[in-house]
């Protein structure tokens, strides 16, 4: 699927199935194929559409804001029929801004683990030697230090995390990455502004995620008017990966059960 923004950039999603439409937004360093096995568990009963977020799209210019971002989320969401939003980790923060962007273009909303500003900066000072590690061109060292430091992984996960990105074709979209973060970080305490979604909201997380991630899916339970958690025993930040039949079957379930 291509389709023309508001701002004349093309989004580009994988439109596969039919049914009742679900946009899929992934997180950091991915691309419309991080989904891919969730989905193929979907497209059988329902339409799944895998965005390739903005932020991580090579061929366009960076520095993406969220605001540029929300545009290429609205113009796939506009051409299906109020669809089922799933926004995982950063794709799950640009989730809830397009809600707030534009309320009645979606049914409802799966969110797993959105790592949303409740206070201090999520990155912050934190990414200076990740930056600094970027600029002598040292990519797999500012992943390492990133998911460190800021996603909180154990030392020696980010460690091997950040040697095997460093030597793969991913390595281009670490400064992405650290974009993301500053496009989060740039919209700072949004909770007030997410109390008006008026949609159905499902709530992941994974019993093994880093501390701050429970908290901030805490913090969005109390806050969004129509939320219901679900907790993945056994798994972490990328049950998308190494669960991705359970993660199926809770999207299903609440395709099902929760949006009007």
């Amino acid at each position: 699927m291509r389709v023309t923004a508001v701002d004349g950039t093309v989004a580009e999603a994988v439109d596969e199935g039919t049914g009742r439409p679900i946009l899929v937004i992934h997180g950091g360093m991915g691309d419309s194929s991080a989904w891919s096995q969730v989905t193929d568990r979907l497209r059988d009963r329902y339409r799944t559409v895998r965005l390739h977020r903005r932020q991580y799209r090579l061929d366009l210019p960076r520095p993406v804001t969220m605001a540029a971002e929300v545009n290429h989320v609205a113009a796939v969401a506009r051409t299906l029929d109020r669809p089922v939003v799933v926004g995982h980790s950063s794709g799950g923060v640009l989730a809830l801004e397009a809600l707030t962007a534009d309320p009645g273009l979606y049914a409802g909303a799966v969110l797993y683990e959105p790592p949303v500003v409740i206070g201090e900066p999520l990155g912050g000072d934190r990414l200076v030697p990740a930056r600094a590690a970027l600029a002598k061109g040292r990519p797999g060292k500012a992943l390492s230090i990133f998911l460190r430091d800021v996603v909180r992984m154990s030392p020696a996960q980010a460690a091997v995390a950040g040697l095997i990105i460093g030597r793969t074709g991913y390595r281009d979209r670490v400064v992405r990455q650290l974009d993301d973060n500053d496009a989060i970080d740039a919209l700072g305490v949004r909770l007030p502004a997410y109390a008006k979604i008026d949609v159905p909201v499902l709530l992941i997380g994974g019993d093994r995620s880093p501390r701050h991630l429970a908290e901030r899916l805490d913090a969005l339970e109390r806050t969004l008017p129509r939320t219901r958690r679900l907790l993945m025993h056994g798994q972490g930040h990328g049950a998308e990966r190494d669960a991705p039949q359970r993660v199926a079957t809770a999207i299903a379930a609440f395709v099902e059960t929760g949006p009007a």
